[in-house]
């Protein structure tokens, strides 16, 4: 079954819209549509936070809550979702539990930003009953402000721990629960003014849309190509969103093996990750913001190819591989040997990432850092990522790739020669470190300069190598 109307549930009705623009940001129809002003635009690339919205989403018989970027994110988007604004806070002339608290502890000055940190602080309020610093600052992390300062607004999460959620939309749940079901789950086919957007229910649907539609644009998150509408003022002809196909939206994994679909979030991988490599949940916990990684997925960060994509060297230095499928086949890659030159890959029109193989090297020792200008919310000057494999102080396997070096992300090869079968000592390391520039030819940029990268890039190879030595938190294998 095929429909051209999305529907969504807002202000406890169900909202229809028949071929809605697939251009047109969730924040532009609030704004323009709704005549709803309290949702803010600041960046209009995801960054700052003014936008943030809530989104109220069914998960058999319960509603999670997740923030979004909504300058960002496309409208169609919105389909089978509940729509929760920051006007909807207040119930009956009185303030939300979380506004009460913003008021109390002085968390707003000019107030710009004010509304995008109360619909993080409602987010969080709804999906945590304890609350903690590190759930406050991850909370937070995707919001700016530049004229309250963060500590008023600390304070006021700080006050919401542990007190009950009687708001009405807790008192609303199952009325809730029973709009949300009333939506019809089918495929959508929109076409607006010639622009098209296709949110297939099935991987066999999918096959055959992008088989009549090559040239389509595929969104899963959607967090980089959404920036080609507001940031570059362009026009996506065809848009083909994975983010309907459950089958690509999964999490397997065995003593070997982490298998990640293509439409998982980051937020949900970056919970996974944690039992088995630290690192890469401390680099995930900074990738953009949660509001990104809300929606955004590791799939959606390696067909953009991005040099700096967090999670690219990562998955280099485990030795990922991505599954590939077509119209008629599957094909398996090394990500090392997926990535062609800048922001281009060996994808062909008509595939797509089907899901990302992480192996369980149990025996490797993994290692990785991002630095940035700010700790959250920022882009990686440079991102290093480390896994050894080390027997009877002998380096046995070395894999060392890095972000923000190249024109794409890049495993270091002449390093890697100079690593592999050498004594576990310092010296073998300050000789390898001598092959950083053959390795690699950093750009000047706006971010930092060649010299500052080639040196950090450098550093954080022997951080890995002093890290390891004094066995913080790291066990050595013989």
């Amino acid at each position: 079954m095929v429909s051209n109307t999305i529907q969504f549930l807002f202000s406890n009705k169900i909202y229809k819209i028949k071929n809605p623009d697939p251009n047109k940001t969730i924040l532009n129809y609030i704004r323009n549509d709704l005549k709803l002003t309290g949702t803010k635009e600041g960046c209009a690339e995801g960054g700052c936070g003014a936008c943030t919205i809530v989104l109220g989403e069914l998960n058999k018989s319960t509603i999670i809550y997740k923030t979004i970027n909504a300058c960002i994110s496309f409208l169609p988007t919105l389909n089978g979702k509940q729509l929760i604004l920051i006007e909807d806070l207040v119930h009956e002339n009185k303030p939300h539990m979380v506004q009460e608290a913003m008021v109390k502890f002085h968390g707003s000055q000019c107030g710009f930003c004010t509304p995008g940190f109360t619909m993080s602080l409602f987010s969080m309020k709804k999906n945590y009953k304890l609350i903690n610093k590190e759930i406050i600052e991850e909370a937070l992390s995707g919001n700016l402000c530049r004229c309250t300062g963060y500590r008023p607004i600390i304070d006021a999460a700080k006050s919401l721990n542990n007190k009950k959620d009687k708001d009405h939309f807790k008192k609303n749940q199952k009325r809730t629960i029973q709009l949300l079901k009333k939506i019809k789950d089918v495929d959508i086919e929109i076409e607006h003014q010639g622009r098209k957007f296709f949110a297939p229910k099935t991987i066999p649907n999918l096959k055959k849309i992008l088989k009549k539609y090559p040239n389509a644009k595929i969104l899963s998150g959607g967090t980089d190509l959404s920036l080609e509408v507001t940031k570059f003022r362009k026009n996506i002809k065809t848009i083909v969103s994975l983010n309907s196909i459950n089958k690509l939206n999964f999490i397997k994994k065995n003593k070997n093996l982490i298998e990640i679909g293509a439409t998982t979030s980051l937020f949900d991988f970056q919970n996974l990750i944690k039992k088995y490599f630290r690192d890469f949940y401390d680099v995930l916990k900074r990738y953009g913001s949660l509001q990104i990684r809300n929606v955004g997925t590791i799939a959606g960060n390696i067909a953009t190819a991005s040099p700096i994509g967090d999670t690219l060297p990562l998955l280099l230095s485990l030795d990922a591989k991505i599954v590939i499928q077509g119209i008629n086949k599957k094909k398996v890659y090394s990500l090392n040997q997926f990535f062609i030159s800048y922001r281009k890959t060996k994808l062909k029109k008509g595939e797509f990432i089907n899901s990302i193989k992480i192996p369980l090297n149990k025996e490797n020792i993994f290692k990785a850092y991002k630095i940035s200008k700010r700790f959250d919310d920022d882009i990686s000057s440079v991102c290093g990522s480390f896994s050894f494999l080390i027997k009877k102080n002998k380096i046995i396997k070395a894999s060392v790739a890095y972000g923000g070096m190249s024109e794409i992300p890049k495993r270091a090869a002449m390093i890697e020669k100079n690593l592999i079968n050498s004594e576990f000592s310092e010296n073998t390391f300050n000789k390898a470190i001598n092959f950083m520039d053959k390795d690699f030819s950093p750009l000047d940029d706006m971010r930092a300069s060649r010299n500052y990268r080639l040196t950090v890039a450098k550093n954080l190879l022997f951080k890995a190598f002093y890290e390891i030595k004094d066995k913080k938190n790291i066990r050595i294998h013989s």
